[in-house]
């Protein structure tokens, strides 16, 4: 009996090690082969850039002139005043004079209703002017002139969502690396299935579609309970084989700070995982397979080094993983801002699973009740 308990957890290893392996050769490995082009795409279509902000004064200051000196020909900024009470209004006013382009929705707060973000961007999408409405928060700042050019050329007959990447502005501390890393490995999966026709979530950051499939599916309507998933529960509902496409050239990329404590990091976790538990079925499954596998390989890993249980054959396999991750990753890091991060992989790779699971754990037992 004791023998066959290692035996057994030593299959499990081997079966997390070939879906950890499958995940990254056959999914993946998709987005590696995916290559932006380079030459600057020439569009002619007016954009609407949507900004829902709440107490977002230092922000606006600083990041909302940058996307107002957009080099685009015809396009509009919708900042949408979410019951700010720091100056917001203030400084959207002294920005306004000098961009007349910008236009400002506000909302007032109001003792019987609830305001949330998903009311917010529904009143900006109402207000903006133009089919094509591409997002962003006020925290964001794109990290080139061309950000919309490069997000709105993909409009191309049919597509009615663009998934953009929003990376995290590095810092010299683990908590900044860590959230860099797992950015990083969320976009992969979430740009990979997006290029294989399975499009399950976007990044609000950086994100575009339409105002007529916004409007035709009724909104946020069917998930406006739910105080996170404007981003990726809608795409989750409404992306399909045909509808979605990506853009990942470095000149389309928006740029943000990472959370600099535990405490503010759990709580936006907390709000991404009240909107993971409306994912479509099949992806919540892939998702939960891709995160505990990862965790089970780590865990049944360390086992057979402690418990002398076929070590070096588990260190072999451990070491193949790991020149597959590398083979795939290399290419990807450094093109998501992430090349720094692969001298320190094969430690935030297990850490990032061993979080992901903790946070999954907790936060599907919490709920949340504000979106600031």
């Amino acid at each position: 009996m004791e023998t066959y308990i290692p035996e057994a957890l030593f299959i499990v290893f081997l079966l997390c090690l070939i879906t950890q392996l499958y995940i990254l050769v056959i999914n993946q490995s998709k987005l590696k082969k995916y290559n932006p082009a380079d030459e600057l795409p020439a569009t002619s279509i007016p954009v609407s850039v949507i900004i829902s902000a709440r107490n977002e004064a230092p922000n606006l200051l600083v990041n909302l002139p940058l996307i107002l000196q957009q080099n685009y020909h015809d396009f509009e900024v919708i900042v949408i005043n979410d019951c700010s009470y720091d100056g917001t209004e203030e400084i959207l006013k002294g920005i306004k004079e000098n961009y007349p382009e910008l236009k400002i929705v506000t909302i007032t707060e109001h003792d019987r209703f609830k305001t949330g973000k998903k009311f917010a961007l529904t009143l900006g999408i109402k207000a903006a002017k133009n089919e094509h409405l591409l997002f962003t928060d006020a925290d964001c700042k794109p990290a080139s002139e061309h950000w919309i050019t490069r997000m709105a050329a993909n409009f191309e007959p049919g597509i009615e969502i663009i998934l953009g990447y929003s990376p995290h502005i590095k810092t010299r501390n683990f908590l900044n690396a860590l959230i860099r890393f797992e950015t990083i490995k969320t976009a992969i999966n979430y740009l990979s299935a997006a290029i294989r026709g399975n499009a399950y979530m976007g990044v609000g950051r950086n994100l575009a579609y339409t105002k007529t499939l916004f409007f035709s599916v009724k909104g946020f309507a069917s998930h406006m309970h739910v105080l996170s998933g404007d981003d990726d529960l809608f795409v989750n509902q409404n992306a399909t084989q045909i509808n979605t496409t990506i853009e990942v050239h470095p000149d389309s990329f928006v740029y943000t700070d990472a959370k600099t404590s535990l405490a503010s990091l759990f709580r936006q976790k907390k709000r991404h995982m009240g909107a993971g538990k409306l994912y479509k079925g099949k992806h919540r499954r892939a998702l939960t397979v891709e995160a505990l596998s990862g965790f089970l390989f780590y865990i049944l890993l360390t086992l057979s080094l402690v418990f002398n249980f076929n070590p070096l054959l588990a260190l072999g396999l451990f070491m193949f993983r790991l020149i597959i991750q590398l083979i795939i990753y290399s290419k990807l890091f450094k093109r998501l801002d992430g090349k720094d991060l692969l001298w320190y992989f094969p430690f935030l790779d297990m850490i990032y699973y061993i979080y992901l699971n903790t946070f999954g754990f907790i936060g599907s037992f919490l709920k949340t009740n504000r979106w600031k």
